[in-house]
């Protein structure tokens, strides 16, 4: 009898231990990539036909970044105990959560890894880990018929990019990829159900609603891809769009940024031609992680890394630059640091910058913001689905992220890194950049003209 309950107490031990959530996450940073099975030869083998012809339009060359990580050293790190959270092939990294570090010390000693770092640590019990109920919707917005824009006209026609829309570039034939938090009813808002969603992955917990997640990457979207004349009309209303979660709203951790390094090369795999993301980071929650204006240098922080490869692969990256203009820290938030990315600062409908927005310029001395677009008192549909207001360069982001998807669009001949140059060069401040507004305002048709034939 004793042997029979001894055995039942070790498989409710084993039970137990199997059901417990992992409480400790690592980023595995690894040497090479001498076990591929692949070869820069057949690319076709781990790039998609639209990466592929995205590179050769562009005249990018495939390289060893675009390998994937090496699959014999993926199972040997997960050999040892771990699971495998995500991968990052331009980075050459693989995330593991685990309860033991001790596995850790064993993953660290294996000959191809060069170095491991906790990046993230399981919040206090009690706290939650998922949105389990949703906010109530209106659906009942209000028509204004003397703009197809709605409230909202004066944000896009600061920058002249309804004279992009006038002349027939919307965003037609354009994928966006919208890396952020969650898209709270996105899929219900009645106003939002012409917007183009081609899919959508979640990079934090694949178990997730992500249509029941935070309202954060709902409102960005709502800023490019509103498609209701008279209620609303976003700055690239024709664009096709995939919706990207990475930004973990229950904790600030490192590993929301290997979440979002592997939605950017996620993006990059579905064909996407320009990617936002309203996100920054530079405070955690483990003090010991907190950034300094010394790493704002675009190669400190992993996602700053990954950002300043995008425009290599071929696509256009419009991000945030922050929103931290009146605190103690004033500067740009990671990856608004990266090098070849559009960083958008914030200012109001008669151009003044916005109190909060947040200024460079890079620890190496490179202007930023780079632009600047509506981000205070931005028109907006809420989680209701009704239209509102909003405050942040999350939002000047996305406003100028869809007019430059037009303006690509208008452009086709020009490749990623020659977009965000035109863009520069046609702000109000171009002649005179500065760390505040960048190189300005900028005026989408200017730059569009100027590349008329």
């Amino acid at each position: 009898m004793k042997r029979v309950a001894f055995l039942f107490a070790f498989l409710l031990l084993v039970v137990g231990a199997s059901a417990r959530q992992d409480t400790l996450k690592y980023r595995i940073s690894l040497k090479d990539k001498a076990a591929t099975t692949y070869s820069l030869e057949h690319p076709e083998a781990f790039l998609s036909e639209k990466a592929i012809a995205r590179r050769a339009k562009q005249h990018l060359a495939i390289d060893s970044t675009d390998l994937p990580v090496c699959r014999k050293y993926v199972d040997e790190i997960r050999r040892q105990g771990v699971r495998i959270v995500v991968t990052g092939k331009w980075e050459n990294f693989v995330t593991v959560s685990c309860n033991d570090s001790t596995r850790i010390s064993r993953i660290a000693a294996l000959p191809f890894v060069r170095a491991t770092e906790k990046v993230w640590t399981a919040p206090e019990s009690g706290r939650p880990k998922m949105a389990t109920r949703r906010d109530s919707l209106i659906n009942r917005p209000t028509l204004h018929p003397d703009s197809i824009y709605g409230l909202a006209v004066s944000q896009i026609q600061l920058s002249n990019g309804d004279k992009l829309h006038q002349a027939g570039f919307r965003g037609q034939g354009m994928t966006i990829a919208v890396i952020d938090a969650g898209f709270h009813n996105a899929d219900r808002i009645t106003a939002m159900q012409n917007i183009r969603v081609l899919g959508t992955k979640d990079f934090v917990n694949p178990k997730a609603d992500l249509f029941a997640e935070g309202s954060h990457g709902m409102v960005v979207l709502s800023c490019i891809g509103m498609n209701q004349p008279g209620i609303m009309t976003g700055t690239a209303p024709e664009a096709s769009f995939w919706l990207l979660r990475s930004e973990d709203e229950y904790s600030e951790h490192l590993v929301e940024q290997d979440y979002w390094a592997a939605a950017v090369e996620f993006a990059d795999s579905v064909g996407v031609d320009v990617i936002n993301t309203s996100l920054g980071y530079y405070a955690f929650d483990d003090p010991s992680k907190n950034y300094t204006f010394r790493d704002l240098d675009g190669r400190h922080a992993l996602m700053s890394r990954q950002a300043s490869r995008v425009a290599d692969k071929g696509m256009v990256l419009v991000c945030s630059a922050g929103n931290s203009g009146m605190g103690t820290w004033k500067k740009i938030t990671p990856p608004a640091d990266a090098e070849n990315v559009l960083t958008v600062g914030a200012v109001d409908k008669n151009a003044v910058l916005a109190p909060f927005s947040s200024v460079g310029n890079t620890a190496d001395h490179r202007i930023k913001p780079d632009v600047v677009a509506v981000g205070l008192g931005a028109d907006v549909i809420r989680t209701d689905g009704n239209q509102g207001t909003a405050n942040g360069t999350s939002f000047s982001s996305p406003i100028m992220c869809g007019m430059v998807t037009c303006l690509w669009q208008a452009c086709p001949d020009l490749t990623a890194k020659e977009v965000i140059e035109l863009v520069r060069r046609s702000g109000d401040r171009a002649a005179y950049p500065d760390n505040i507004y960048g190189y300005g305002v900028p005026d989408m048709w200017k730059a569009y003209q100027s590349r008329k034939p």
